[in-house]
């Protein structure tokens, strides 16, 4: 019967009511679903299936790995066989089902019985002669593209989709529908707060690159809507629900000096199951060295799993202090980032990550972003950012040709500081090809689109970035602004409503006071203007400026227009696209031409709205308006 055992692949019972379906790679006592990880599952099938024989760790790494991989075998070996005894119950010493043989391997010494559909149950004793097993394909050749990840959670978050979310397809790639997944905000079990942008950076890297595995076939949501989660203690079906996810990622970081020690399981939500789970103890050291290990077991995985070739990655070396010490710092870049209130620290750690490697592609699109992204959220002059952007931009790309981020941080600079929309154009749809995951690719690109007019594509592209960052409030905002300038005013309002509901102080939804006055709806916009915090003295009075005037309060208009005139002299702002919006509010045409043609002196980025706007409409027929679309490349 040993060669039935191994062609039918069936159910196999042994010892006090245990029951391993070899198919489903399913363990049950009495009835009841076991938790195995497939590491353990897999060495306990090679096991059963040669009962009474002693089974070579190389026979094991060659069926649960294939041949010429590149890990730390012994380990991880070690470790299933703990786990698998663990779950049977077993004793080393005094064995009833696993006995190491010394020097030699493992031998399945209990009886084990055979249940199919085609044969009768039979009795194997325990030293059945062994079985035939299929041969495993050799692996494809390594392929190194480590050089990206440099996150041990990141490995940690392939390892579980590819292992598990992938072998739940019950059919062929072409046809499986694409699945939803979301990394929850790993837990800071540290006591020390100092170390949260450690364990947040750790989250967006993994989601980062678990973007990389398959985007055809698995979506991951942004870090904007998982970070909603981070402290939170809500049931996990309303977690899939809000986000529209199959499956979740969650776990928990402590670190200790030199020592990291990660642990994160995969559940599925439809029944709550831990398909997956792994902790690791490592020096920090050594995290490129995890995602080697793990990445290797994904490729042999998804090869097994798909049937579709993946290229296994190369072996990593341990990370020496200069790398440790760049990583570190990015990590901190990348908290004080997200802030968004934060750029000049974020800047000065991306600058000390670089400094300290050279060749760390990712710090420096980040760099880039940071750059051009202060600008605008601070209203500073673009001339002070846009070349250290640019030149850190160009170094990503140059460093990773393959950088989503780099491709999208270099299509924003050109767009708003060159005016470029060719390029532009080119280096988005290069970052969605490369990842398609990448939602604030898609979100660019969809104002990139809105800015020359092409509303239907850019609906559709905001809609792809909002699947993907279901909960974050800049892209709903943008869409709702989308909607706004595309003149469907009624989804605006409501779309803008859904933001402010979630947060009232949100401050670009406040935009829906140009909604407002565009449909004659003047107390809700000025209700709604003056009610929200003020959080930028030349927005706020620039802005009260053009609404006042729109509601025929031309005094109030005034005022706030030398309100912000009297910043400029303060030199506390970037006054171009201000002062032309106020004058705009007190129907001085002329004075807001005077200073849109300061902003294009200053390459302002705001002037990418010019076309769209209907804030600007007054100035449609105006020539020198005409002149400044024609020279800021909107003219099309």
């Amino acid at each position: 019967m040993p060669s039935d055992l191994q062609a039918k692949r069936g159910r196999i019972r042994f010892g006090d009511g245990f029951e391993l379906n070899c198919s489903s790679r399913q363990m049950f006592r009495a009835g009841r679903l076991l938790k195995l990880e497939r590491i353990p599952t897999e060495i306990l099938i090679q096991l059963v299936e040669t009962p009474g024989e002693i089974v070579s760790r190389e026979q094991l790494v060659d069926h649960v790995w294939g041949k010429d991989v590149f890990l730390d075998t012994d380990n991880s070996i070690n470790g299933a066989i703990r786990k698998l005894r663990r779950v049977l119950r077993d004793d080393a010493e005094q064995p009833r089902f696993i006995q190491t043989v010394t020097g030699r391997g493992y031998r399945f010494i209990a009886p084990v019985e055979v249940v199919s559909p085609e044969i009768e149950a039979a009795s194997l004793p325990s030293n059945a002669a062994a079985t035939t097993r299929a041969a495993v394909p050799p692996p494809p050749a390594p392929r190194n593209w480590l050089k990206l990840l440099l996150l041990v959670a990141a490995a940690i978050t392939l390892a579980a989709v590819a292992a598990i979310v992938f072998r739940s397809r019950p059919t062929p790639v072409s046809t499986s529908p694409r699945r939803m997944l979301a990394v929850l905000p790993f837990e800071n079990l540290t006591g020390d707060p100092g170390q949260e942008y450690f364990t947040d950076g750790l989250t967006e890297e993994m989601i980062t690159q678990l973007g990389r595995v398959d985007p055809a076939r698995l979506g991951v949501i942004a870090r904007t809507s998982v970070m909603n989660y981070k402290g939170a203690r809500k049931p996990l079906n309303e977690v899939g629900r809000e986000l529209g996810v199959e499956y979740v990622l969650e776990g928990s970081v402590r670190r200790d000096g030199g020592k990291v020690r990660v642990t994160a399981q995969l559940i599925q939500l439809s029944d709550q199951t831990h398909l997956w789970a792994q902790e690791y103890d490592r020096e920090l050291r050594d995290i490129l060295v995890i995602q080697s290990d793990i990445s290797a077991e994904i490729a042999s995985e998804i090869e097994r799993e798909l049937g579709a070739p993946r290229s296994r990655p190369a072996r990593a070396d341990a990370m020496t202090p200069e790398r440790s010490e760049a990583y570190d710092s990015y990590l901190k870049g990348l908290y004080f980032f997200n802030k968004r209130s934060a750029f000049p620290e974020a800047i000065r750690n991306f600058q000390q990550a670089v400094a300290r490697d050279s060749q760390y592609a990712s710090a420096y699109a980040l760099l880039a972003d940071s750059y051009t992204l202060m600008g605008a959220y601070y209203q500073l002059p673009a001339s002070d950012f846009a070349e250290q952007a640019r030149a850190a931009a160009s170094r990503a790309v140059e460093l990773d040709d393959r950088s989503a981020e780099a491709h999208t941080a270099l299509a924003l600079i050109v767009q708003n500081y060159d005016y470029d929309w060719t390029t532009s154009e080119r280096e988005f749809r290069r970052a969605i090809t490369l990842d398609p995951n990448y939602a604030t690719a898609h979100q660019w690109y969809a104002e990139h689109l809105m800015w020359l007019g092409r509303f239907d594509e850019a609906l559709a592209e905001s809609e792809r970035a909002r699947q993907l960052d279901p909960l974050s409030l800049i892209i709903a905002t943008d869409d709702a602004y989308l909607l706004y300038t595309s003149r469907k005013y009624d989804r605006a309002i409501k779309e803008f409503h859904s933001v402010l509901d979630r947060d009232p102080g949100f401050a670009h939804a406040h935009d829906i006071g140009l909604v407002y006055v565009q449909t004659d709806q003047c107390s809700a916009a000025l209700n709604d203007w003056h009610a929200q915090p003020v959080q930028n003295l030349g927005s706020y009075w620039a802005r009260t400026a053009y609404l006042e005037g729109r509601c025929g309060r031309p005094e109030l208009a005034r005022q706030a227009l030398a309100r912000v005139l009297e910043l400029e002299k303060q030199h506390s702002h970037n006054p171009t696209m201000l002062a032309a919006t106020a004058y705009l509010g007190v129907g001085d045409k002329e004075k807001a031409v005077d200073w849109l043609v300061k902003a294009y002196q200053q390459r302002t980025n705001e002037l990418t709205k010019l076309k769209v706007d209907p804030v600007f409409d007054p100035l449609r027929n105006d020539p020198r308006f005409q002149d400044l679309l024609r020279r800021v490349g909107l003219d099309r």
